[in-house]
């Protein structure tokens, strides 16, 4: 999809230093996916508390 769209330029080099990317379309690709794993985590949380386990934990955490 072909969007126009005003991004703040510092923002936008800043971001292109910090991923290495280089084309500002790739940036904001990204940014987007972030934003949507981001969101998809908070919805995750709203599961604690309320899911069932059964389990040895500590068996877990010596098992190689």
């Amino acid at each position: 999809m072909k969007t126009s769209v005003e991004v703040d330029n510092a923002l936008v080099i800043d971001a292109l230093k910090v991923t290495g990317l280089t084309a500002q379309d790739e940036v904001i690709e990204l940014a987007l996916k972030i934003l949507i794993q981001m969101k998809h985590q908070e919805a995750i949380k709203s599961f604690r508390g309320k899911l069932c386990w059964e389990g040895d934990l500590e068996a877990m955490r010596t098992s190689p």
